[in-house]
């Protein structure tokens, strides 16, 4: 895999935390009553390990994407 394919792998995986830590939080607000609230915490402490997860993979990208342009350059 190339690294543009996996930082854009990183990129959906951030945009699906983020669309999973919105629905829990619309659920505490009492958008949704039918949920335990501490499902909905559950919901958004994973969904922030799986953001942190994918914003780190796609920082490593970043960098390597910078050591391989500088190698090119060299």
């Amino acid at each position: 895999m190339q690294i543009a394919g996996i930082m854009n792998t990183a990129l959906q995986g951030m945009a699906s935390e983020t669309a999973r830590a919105e629905k829990a939080a619309r659920s505490l607000a009492g958008a949704d009553g039918a949920r335990d609230p501490a499902l909905d915490m559950m919901d958004l402490v994973t969904a922030e390990i799986g953001f942190r997860a994918n914003a780190a993979v796609f920082e490593t990208g970043a960098d390597l994407w910078g050591i391989l342009a500088t190698i090119k350059r060299d």
